[in-house]
C-alpha cells in the first residue's frame, strides 16, 4: 500500500523537478493529483510514462489524502498550507513561510532527519533555502569531526533560483546583446543580468544584508547547530541552472584538508570531485540533474588556525528544491507513516 500525493505548483520549474524525481526514486504512489492556480488549470504535467492534468488548488479537498508537496509560493501557502494540513495531509513546502516557526521541522534529511518527528505540531515541514540545503549537506560531517565555529560563505546563484522568469530574462537579454535594435532592460531583476553579477538576492535589510543572506545565518543554525556563526555574500550570476558558493570554514580545532576529504568521501549526499589539475572541480553545468551536492577545491586557510575552505555546488532545482522535498517525503514515510 502506498502514499496519495499532492503536488501543488505542478507547472513550476520546481513542481516538475518534483514528479520527476517522484518517478525516478520510485516513491511508492497509489494515486497523485497535480494542482496549479485557476490560470494554468488542465495544463498536462509528465509524471514518469503518464501524463496528467493540473487541477484547481482553490477548493481541492485534501482529505485522505498523505503528502503535499507545495511549490506555490508564500503567499498561496498562506492560504493554502493550513487547510491541507487541516484535513490531514501532511504539507512538505518549499516556500520560506514556515522555515523559521518553532513548530514546524526544518529538514535537510542527510543533516537532521530525525527533526521529521515534530511535524504533527503542525502537519506542516519546510524546506530550507536552495543555498542554505546544499551547504549544510556538506558542512554537517565536518562539524561531527571538529565543531565548526565559523562560517563566511560567498554564493554564485543561477537565475532558476528566481523561477522562470529569472531564466527567461537571462535568455532574451544574452540574445538582446548581439542585437543593437532589441533592447530588454531589467524587469525581474535589479540590474542587467546577461554577462553581469549582482551582488543582491531578495529585499535588504536594516543591518545592510539581504534577505538572502539572513535566511542562510538562520537556516544553518536550526538545521545544524545555533552556536555556529555564520556570514554570508549572495550573488545571482548569469547561469541558468546551478547554485555554487565559496565556503570558509573555522573550526574550534584543526583539520587537515586530507582527512576532511575523506570525511566528504564518505558522507551521505556528497560527491567530491578535488584533483589540482585544469577542470579537477565541479562547475555547475556539470552538476544539472544530478543528485549530489559536489565539493572541491579543499585546501587549508592559512589565515586563522583551524581553517578549511571548499567550494560547493549543486543543482538548486534538485537538492536545492525538490530533491530534498522528496526526500523528506521518504523520511516522513519510513520514520512516521509507515506505508509503502
Amino acid at each position: 500500500m502506498g502514499y496519495k500525493v499532492v503536488v501543488a505548483g505542478a507547472t513550476g520549474n520546481v513542481g516538475r523537478e518534483m514528479l520527476n524525481i517522484l518517478a525516478e526514486r520510485e516513491f511508492p504512489v497509489d494515486e497523485i493529483a497535480v494542482l496549479a492556480s485557476r490560470r494554468s488549470l488542465g495544463t498536462e504535467v509528465s509524471f514518469g510514462d503518464k501524463t496528467l492534468k493540473t487541477r484547481d488548488i482553490e477548493g481541492f479537498d485534501f482529505t485522505g489524502w498523505d503528502i503535499a508537496l507545495f511549490a506555490i509560493g508564500s503567499e498561496a501557502t498562506r492560504k493554502y498550507a493550513p487547510i491541507a494540513a487541516g484535513q490531514g495531509c501532511v504539507v512538505i513546502d518549499n516556500s520560506s513561510l514556515y522555515r523559521y516557526d518553532p513548530d514546524v521541522p526544518l529538514v535537510v534529511p542527510e543533516v537532521n532527519a530525525e527533526a521529521v518527528e515534530g511535524y504533527a505540531k503542525k502537519n506542516i515541514i519546510a524546506n530550507p533555502n536552495c543555498s542554505t540545503a546544499q551547504m549544510v549537506v556538506a558542512l554537517k560531517p565536518l562539524h561531527d569531526r571538529a565543531r565548526i565555529r565559523r562560517v563566511v560563505v560567498a554564493t554564485y546563484q543561477s537565475v532558476s533560483g528566481a523561477g522562470k522568469e529569472g531564466m527567461d530574462e537571462l535568455w532574451d537579454q544574452t540574445k538582446s546583446i548581439y542585437n543593437p535594435t532589441d533592447n530588454r532592460p531589467p524587469k525581474k531583476f535589479t540590474k542587467q543580468i546577461a554577462f553581469n553579477v549582482i551582488p543582491h538576492i531578495d529585499v535588504f535589510m536594516e543591518d545592510g544584508s539581504t534577505k538572502e543572506e539572513w535566511k542562510m545565518v538562520a537556516e544553518t543554525k536550526k538545521i545544524l547547530d545555533p552556536a555556529i556563526k555564520v556570514t554570508a555574500t549572495c550573488v545571482r550570476v548569469p547561469v541558468f541552472v546551478g547554485h555554487s558558493e565559496a565556503v570558509n570554514v573555522e573550526f574550534e580545532e584543526f583539520l587537515d584538508e586530507d582527512e576532511a576529504r575523506d570525511i566528504l568521501r564518505e558522507a551521505p549526499g556528497v560527491m567530491v570531485v578535488d584533483k589540482r589539475e585544469d577542470g579537477g572541480y565541479v562547475t555547475p553545468v556539470e552538476c544539472v540533474g544530478d543528485y549530489a551536492t559536489f565539493v572541491s577545491r579543499i585546501r587549508q586557510d592559512s589565515t586563522i588556525e583551524n581553517g578549511l575552505n571548499l567550494w560547493v555546488v549543486s543543482d538548486n532545482l534538485r537538492k536545492g528544491a525538490a530533491l530534498n522535498a522528496v526526500q523528506i517525503a521518504e523520511v516522513l514515510g519510513n520514520r512516521c507513516l509507515k506505508k509503502g
